[in-house]
């Protein structure tokens, strides 16, 4: 089975925002999907450059309404074997984990506002889902 990583980000965030959206969630993706991060790497000269992603991952716009709609059917039976990675309004606003992880509890799945989110699995269903999906410039 052929995998493929995406990101789909609210196109009409500040720059600084979708900047922030992708790299938190690059940082879970590089920590939960084994081997996405490739080795260090020696240049021609001797010196080591940190091992970076292994996998394109193409940055598609979206918008709210959009992403929710796509999490939602991400965790449809068809799509449940994804591994996907929000970012919410409950993040974005906190200052901490601790302070997110109060902060999101107070929330319903419906209260929630959704700046991006990552999918990482199988191309075809990836593709099912984000191919019509233009990318982020």
């Amino acid at each position: 089975m052929e995998m493929k990583c995406v990101m789909v980000i609210d196109a009409n965030l500040p720059t600084g925002l979708i900047s922030n959206t992708a790299a938190v969630l690059a940082l879970t993706l590089g920590k939960e999907i084994d081997k996405i991060i490739g080795p260090t790497v020696m240049d021609g000269s001797g010196n080591p450059h940190v091992g970076i992603t292994t996998t394109p991952i193409p940055i598609l716009k979206g918008d709210s309404i959009k992403i929710k709609d796509l999490r939602d059917k991400v965790y449809s039976e068809e799509f449940s074997d994804l591994f996907v990675v929000d970012f919410s309004n409950a993040a974005q606003t906190t200052k901490n984990y601790e302070e997110y992880t109060k902060k999101i509890a107070t929330f319903s799945s419906n209260d929630l506002e959704y700046l991006g989110l990552a999918l990482y699995g199988d191309k075809k269903k990836v593709n099912k889902l984000t191919g019509s999906m233009g990318l982020l410039r």
